[in-house]
């Protein structure tokens, strides 16, 4: 007997994570899979009482992961399109569409199956192996100290809008866990970067995050910071990964001049309607 039970705690399906990262052709982005997924709503499969697999929907009705062990008898493609079909609405809502990573095979072919339309939300980039970074090249960059957390929050805020109350808890996240970084002019920043580590999944890797102030941009300050923080998470032995949306070629450009390129895409799924 097959039956969808929504998840009571993500330790429930901790091992089928495991799996679901390791099938994976190149690290996924951390903000969505570490940030988001951990607040959608997750739904496990059960054969005879046997937990063989799960997937996670936004508030937005969009699904976020999808995994089915091999060890299931029922398939994963007419699972996924009765899913998508909304055949279990009333127990897991309208779902509207996904959002996938092309380093996410199976879970993308599925998408492509029931799909009305798709775009690219994101290039996913990774460093190249070659790249070299010179000393020079270096800005000096420090741990942001958690009284400092304040002028954080409003430069952040500032510089692209985020809502402060968020802001609060996100940045002093990052403080507590030492992975923000500031570069200073005096008692202004300039820029700021993420360095975030990874606590179960793709734990030998960093992945960069980085926010220029307005005054300083198209000055070569974003590449700098990016090869500042690739050298603090070398450091500690780590490889990087960093993304960024479709739209914005500012930073694409900064990205690239840091040495890294984009071998995957997040895509964005609108499913067929029935």
């Amino acid at each position: 007997m097959f039956e969808i039970k929504a998840t009571e705690s993500l330790d429930v399906i901790k091992e089928l994570k495991q799996q679901y990262f390791a099938l994976s052709t190149a690290p996924l982005d951390g903000m969505w899979h570490f940030g988001f997924v951990p607040m959608a709503n997750h739904f496990s499969f059960y054969e005879h009482d046997v937990l063989i697999g799960y997937c996670c929907i936004n508030a937005e009705g969009y699904l976020l992961q999808f995994f089915l062990s091999p060890t299931a008898n029922v398939k994963a493609a007419e699972l996924f399109t009765s899913i998508t079909s909304q055949s279990n609405a009333e127990l897991m809502g309208e779902i509207k569409g996904a959002f996938v990573s092309t380093a996410e095979a199976d879970f993308l072919s599925l998408c492509l199956d029931n799909s009305s339309s798709f775009k690219v939300n994101a290039l996913m980039y990774v460093q190249d192996p070659l790249q070299t970074i010179e000393e020079k090249a270096l800005l000096p960059m420090k741990l942001v100290e958690p009284s400092q957390l304040d002028t954080c929050i409003k430069f952040v805020n500032e510089s692209i809008g985020a809502p402060e109350d968020w802001l609060s808890s996100y940045l002093g996240n990052l403080i507590q866990r030492k992975e923000l970084f500031a570069y200073w002019r005096g008692n202004e920043i300039l820029a700021t970067g993420e360095c975030r580590l990874f606590d179960d999944y793709q734990t030998d890797y960093a992945e960069l995050g980085m926010i220029v102030a307005e005054s300083e941009r198209g000055r070569g300050v974003a590449t700098q910071v990016l090869k500042t923080l690739c050298h603090k998470a070398k450091e500690q032995g780590l490889k990087v990964i960093c993304s960024t949306e479709r739209d914005n070629i500012g930073a694409q450009k900064a990205i690239t001049r840091a040495g890294f390129f984009a071998p995957n895409r997040l895509i964005q799924f609108e499913f067929k309607r029935t």
